[in-house]
Formats: structure tokens, sequence, C-alpha cells
């Protein structure tokens, strides 16, 4: 595990242009699959890379999917796809075929099972298990990652590779990648930042506490690095 203490979100989102342009270096003729996140960090990452690097990142082998989603409509405000859409892979040219969105709209336990399906028929697997080259993950205030909750634990050893999370305050259902395939990727992201996420960071990068999914997140065959601010980083 890696982590680098960055000045800023624009810091952050630099590292995170290198790495993706690694990753195709390293791949140049094969398929690269990136799996991103929502939340308020991912869309000044993804403005950034607009306008810094535009179409340099938008290789015609790297497809995208979602770690999580909302069930909620593309056009909704709460969709992560709809802000990575319209701020990054729409601007620079992505095209259609290569973006794999969680249909929010659809029913939850069918939607679940299409992506699983779609994920699997599409991914290369590594033991058994599709392999991402590239998860993006967030951290939730209750150590929550991707949609994995603490009331839900199973999430991290469920069989299927994707499943439905409830939401513990709202009760809004989500569709989540599971733990075995986001253990399972070559390398994991996890981008914090903020005062109001070093102490969970703490808990979870540094002491693993188990009671938080996020600390079950550490691939066994891949890379985790944590890209977080200066104020995330004040208990480290």
């Amino acid at each position: 595990m890696e982590i680098k203490k960055l000045k800023n979100t624009d810091q952050i989102a630099e590292e995170l242009a290198q790495l993706m342009l690694k990753i195709f270096s390293e791949k140049p003729k094969d398929k690269v699959h990136i799996a991103l996140s929502g939340g308020n960090t991912p869309k000044l990452i993804f403005k950034y890379l607009t306008e810094t690097y535009g179409k340099k990142l938008a290789n015609p082998l790297a497809h995208y999917w979602w770690g999580d989603d909302r069930c909620v409509p593309p056009t909704h405000p709460e969709s992560n796809y709809k802000w990575a859409h319209e701020l990054w892979l729409q601007p620079i040219g992505v095209q259609s075929e290569n973006i794999h969105r969680i249909i929010g709209e659809n029913t939850p336990q069918l939607e679940a099972s299409r992506y699983s399906t779609e994920i699997n028929n599409c991914i290369e697997q590594y033991n058994g298990i599709p392999r991402f080259d590239l998860i993006l993950l967030g951290l939730g205030d209750d150590g929550h990652t991707a949609s994995i909750f603490p009331q839900e634990m199973q999430l991290l050893t469920s069989e299927n590779w994707c499943e439905v999370a409830t939401h513990p305050t709202s009760g809004q259902q989500r569709i989540t990648i599971t733990g075995r395939v986001l253990n399972n990727a070559q390398r994991v992201v996890f981008i914090s930042t903020g005062a109001n996420k070093a102490e969970m960071i703490r808990n979870v990068a540094l002491k693993a506490l188990p009671e938080f999914p996020a600390s079950h997140i550490k691939p066994t065959n891949g890379e985790t690095v944590w890209l977080i601010d200066e104020e995330a980083a004040k208990f480290l």
C-alpha cells in the first residue's frame, strides 16, 4: 500500500492522469477496464482531466465502468454516471460502446444481475474473478466504499460480481461491485479529501479496523494507492 499526500485536488487529478497514461502504455494493444467513482471530489477531477488533458486520455481501448451507482435515471443529479459522462467522457469523445453504465432506472435486482453478466462477458478473469486494470474508490464518513456499507459486510465476500445495496439512513437502493471483484483489481486507488475524512483515513489506511468495509479492500495480487490532500492527511 502506498499513501500519497498531495497539496490539493488538482495534484490528485494529475497523479491519476499520469497513472492512466502509464496503464495505457503498459497495454498498448489490449483493452483497459477502469471503474469510476462518484462524489464531489471526482467531479473536480473530471473537470481537471478534461481541461488539462482533453483527448490525450481518450484511449480507444479504454472501457469505463462504475464501482457503484444509485438506482436513479442517468439524468438525475445523484447519478455517478451523469457527472463522469458530462464532465469528462463525453467532452473528450469516448465512444458510447466503451461506456458501461449501471442502468439505475432498471429494477435493482435485475440490474445487479445484468451488470454482473456484462462484467463477466467483457472483462478477462484472473483466479476466476473479473480483473479491472484500475478501480477508483471513495471513502464514506462511516467507512463504506463503493456502496458496501457497515451493515452489509456480507457484500465483501458475495459470490456475485454485483449486488443491491441499501443506504443505511436514506434507504436508497444502489448497485455495487462486490468485495471479491474489488480485491481482484490490478490497481485500486482510494481518493479522499478534506479534514472531515482524516480520522477515517487513519482508521482504514493505517489501523485497518475491521468494522469498516474499506479496511477490507486490499488487492491480494495488485496495488493499493491512497491519493489524499493535506487536510485529509493531518492524522497520518
